[in-house]
């Protein structure tokens, strides 16, 4: 991932790439810094700085790390000849347990008309695969990757849609049992009508 960066970032084009917590985040910057590469880094931490850390985040040769709560809302702007070199560049470090949450980084590239492109670097030891897909199916992508199958990039996407839909279907269970819990309370501790004492 850090070569990645480095490869793209040796041709100007800015970088921005989405971890799925603080701790990846830093860990990421650590790396980077090592390789002599300068990092923002926006990990929902530094409140006051968000949008202008995003606001910057598509000048040339700028490489921004942000975890996937911090800098919503604000819009990337691309510097000065950066669309004609390409655009902006986004690296998902690892899949997130919603498809919602991986397109919206990804759509931080390529907006409004603009160029820009985005990839996303996988593990079968990732959490998403790791917490949602079966012990079999995790055995079978490992093969896949491990033996080098024709088929493995398949294999793969399938295996992440499936732990996705997992997660998003145990993801949907719970906000519906948290509503019919609310519902039950509001109906059993409301009432209606005033008390008179006297």
């Amino acid at each position: 991932m850090a070569d990645e960066v480095a490869r793209v970032h040796a041709t100007g084009r800015p970088i921005l790439v989405g971890t799925r917590s603080v701790a990846a985040s830093e860990a990421l910057a650590d790396l980077l810094d090592q390789c002599g590469l300068e990092v923002n880094v926006l990990n929902a931490t530094r409140l006051r700085d968000e949008a202008e850390i995003v606001g910057m985040a598509g000048e040339p040769g700028r490489i921004t790390i942000a975890t996937n709560m911090a800098g919503r809302g604000t819009d990337i702007k691309l510097g000065r000849d950066v669309a004609k070199n390409g655009g902006l560049h986004v690296i998902a470090t690892e899949r997130h347990e919603s498809s919602r949450v991986d397109r919206q980084l990804f759509g931080r590239s390529a907006r409004q008309g603009d160029p820009g492109s985005a990839q996303a670097f996988v593990s079968v030891e990732d959490e998403l695969i790791r917490r949602y897909l079966p012990k079999a199916l995790r055995g079978t992508l490992a093969a896949a990757v491990r033996r080098d199958w024709p088929a493995r990039e398949r294999v793969a996407n399938a295996a992440f849609g499936l732990a996705q839909n997992k997660a998003q279907s145990i993801a949907f269970k719970q906000r519906r049992a948290i509503l019919r819990t609310d519902l039950w309370l509001d109906e059993a501790l409301s009432f209606t009508g005033s008390d008179t004492i006297g």
